[in-house]
């Protein structure tokens, strides 16, 4: 036979049949009843046929394989004579009816109707007899007509056979297998495309599966499904729906609940006679990375679908709440749902549609949609997008400045004092400015470097701006040890090639490490995306610039080198003060206050602020604030000291030269 019965697709139990309805199919003849009959429905192979006997009309499908009555006979009429009867099939519901003359049996579904399985019917030989005036019709087909025979058969296509439970669960475990190989930790967006097609897949065949019951889970490892099956109503209820508690996750749980409009918008297509939801757990994201490698609360992802239906603009909201424990403090939550791209082979996460409502131990998501849904772990500093801004510009013209104002210190030092001691103090200081030169253009040039098109370029940028950073404060580093030298007067001797020495420091040490970390991975070095916008949404707009792309390398290298040196001007810089309050002197308090500060500012101490940046409120915009004016404009306030302190030289030309704090200040001479 050339007919592919949809009857097939699977047995939905207790729905009758409505005339006004359209089937799926149909299936009509004649019978001539001599005797009295009964209605068979009974297990059959993986096709549907129709046969008749003079003592009962026998119709096989596929049942339930778990099913334990696979049989069901009814009484037809008891009046002889020649019948019409149709079989129908309605593939909305999946539900089989017989209509046989004035009776209207639902097979398989009304089991009050039903008799018990009689020996007789086994052991009764049946006398085959036709059906004739024959004819189906397959929805949006033609009526067709058979010859009159005794049995039909009509096979099924592939996509019309039965899925059963065990289909399902080895589906699952297909895809719990996928996402547990090594590659799925960090799927490209090919393979990401491949899980949620395996996804999809698995989605389809849910919607068609055969349930004995209202509701049924299935699966127990990553991805879990549940159906739940709606009887309508004149008057639809909402459905709420709790999925089981998990104590060591990070998400416990979550509800679901469904509003009544969501039923009375499908209650309007008059073919659908029972709704089928379908809710699925996910407990890992591994399907579902965005280019921005976005973190979603506990990887967990919960799909929400009508089957054959899409649900957008919903008069009231479905609610899905999330319970967690204690969220950390930088982090804001974020109800998203998945976007597919289609014009790629990834997609993103949304908000749009979706309202987020917080509590301390949940998180509340109202959407007027249904999709798959995930609490967005959202970056939430305390400073907020004004206060971005702000600094952003400070940086970038203090750092300007700082660059101009260390050329022309750097110009005017070099035709400064020719005395021995002070020409090793005067060429740090140069070393130092230049160093800090170097920062301040390398960090403006950045943003430019990483918006061009070849990464080879942005590495070498990156490079340079790491040894830039290293190189001042290395050179403030040894700020601290010639102030060490000077005040305590334990190398006050002159030795051969000293400032060579302290160059190939300097700049030697910095340039070692930056070749250390590149060869140790050349990915080391490259754009990286700094967020500087951050909307009320939870949207942000990035900053690229050429740095160091691994956190752990930036910590260990940038932040522990820094605390030596810190640690170490810190020392030295206490020592000074320690003289000064020796010599308290009258009449050179300002002079020793800016001694003290110039001198922080060569010892990069005001650069201890950026720990401050770790606390949160006020205090931390302030510290932010006070660190960014500072170190930016680190070249310009050493430029603004010397020239100072060379004024108070001048004004004062005395005994003082000769002192353990002159020795730190520019000759008038």
């Amino acid at each position: 036979m050339k007919v592919l019965f949809l009857l097939l697709l699977s047995l939905l139990q207790g729905v009758g049949a409505s005339g006004r309805r359209e089937e799926d199919f149909r299936f009509c003849g004649d019978r001539n009843q001599t005797q009295e009959s009964s209605a068979i429905y009974e297990h059959g192979p993986a096709i549907i046929s129709i046969e008749n006997t003079a003592q009962a009309l026998i119709i096989k499908r596929p049942f339930l394989p778990s099913r334990r009555n696979s049989y069901y006979k009814y009484r037809l009429s008891p009046t002889l004579g020649r019948y019409r009867f149709c079989i129908y099939w309605f593939e909305s519901n999946r539900t089989l009816q017989l209509v046989y003359g004035k009776q209207s049996i639902p097979l398989g579904g009304d089991t009050s109707s039903s008799i018990p399985r009689g020996q007789e019917s086994q052991k009764t030989e049946r006398t085959r007899a036709d059906i004739f005036n024959v004819s189906y019709i397959i929805k949006g087909g033609k009526n067709t007509s058979l010859d009159a025979k005794a049995e039909y058969f009509f096979p099924a296509s592939p996509e019309s056979m039965p899925v059963w439970e065990q289909d399902v669960e080895q589906q699952l475990t297909a895809l719990d297998s996928l996402i547990a190989q090594p590659l799925a930790a960090a799927p490209g967006a090919r393979e990401q495309q491949r899980l949620r097609r395996k996804l999809g897949e698995l989605e389809k065949m849910l919607a068609k599966v055969e349930l004995e019951g209202q509701n049924q889970t299935f699966g127990e490892a990553t991805v879990h499904a549940t159906i739940l099956r709606v009887q309508p109503s004149q008057a639809p209820q909402p459905l709420t729906f709790a999925s089981q508690r998990e104590e060591s996750g990070e998400v416990q749980g979550f509800t679901v609940d469904l509003p009544r409009s969501l039923f009375t918008m499908v209650k309007e297509r008059e073919e659908v006679v029972e709704h089928r939801v379908l809710l699925m757990d996910i407990n890992r994201q591994t399907m579902f990375q965005d280019e921005n490698s976005s973190h979603v609360l506990g990887d967990k992802v919960v799909s929400i679908s009508l089957v054959d239906t899409v649900v957008a603009n919903l008069s009231e909201p479905v609610v899905l709440t999330f319970f967690h424990g204690q969220l950390p403090r930088n982090v804001t939550p974020l109800c998203v749902f998945w976007q597919e791209d289609t014009s790629a082979s990834s997609g993103s996460w949304d908000s749009y549609g979706c309202t987020t409502v917080t509590g301390s131990s949940q998180t509340e998501c109202r959407c007027n949609h249904l999709t798959y849904f995930a609490v967005l772990m959202v970056s939430s500093p305390d400073i907020t997008s004004v206060h971005r801004n702000y600094l952003t510009i400070i940086s970038y013209a203090g750092c300007l400045i700082s660059a101009l104002a260390s050329i022309c210190t750097i110009f005017f030092l070099y035709f400064r004092s020719k005395q021995r001691d002070q020409i090793t103090s005067m060429h740090i200081h140069m070393n130092l400015l230049a160093a800090i030169f170097l920062l301040d253009t390398t960090f403006l040039i950045s943003e430019h470097l990483a918006a061009s098109s070849s990464e080879a370029i942005c590495r070498a940028g990156g490079l340079f701006l790491h040894f830039s950073l290293l190189s001042c404060l290395t050179w403030m580093g040894i700020e601290g040890y010639n102030l060490y030298r000077l005040v305590i007067e334990v190398f006050n001797a002159y030795h051969d090639r000293f400032l060579l020495k302290l160059c190939l420091v300097g700049w030697g040490l910095p340039f070692f490490c930056v070749v250390t970390i590149l060869l140790a991975s050349w990915t080391n070095y490259g754009p990286v995306s700094i967020p500087i916008y951050e909307s009320i949404d939870g949207r942000t707009t990035n900053a690229t610039i050429c740095w160091i792309t691994s956190p752990l390398v930036h910590n260990a290298v940038n932040l522990g080198f820094f605390s030596l040196v810190f640690l170490f001007n810190s020392v030295m810089l206490g020592a000074m003060v320690r003289e000064i309050l020796r010599q308290n002197k009258k009449g050179h308090k300002l002079k020793h206050v800016l001694a003290l500060f110039g001198l922080s500012i060569l010892l990069g101490i005001p650069w201890a602020l950026i720990f401050f940046s770790f606390t949160s409120g006020v205090f931390c915009l302030v510290s932010l604030y006070i660190f960014t004016i500072i170190n930016s404009l680190q070249g310009f306030l050493i430029f603004l000291w010397y020239w100072t302190m060379v004024l108070q030289a001048r004004k004062s030309p005395d005994s003082q030269s000769s002192s353990d704090s002159a020795k730190l200040q520019p000759s008038s001479s």
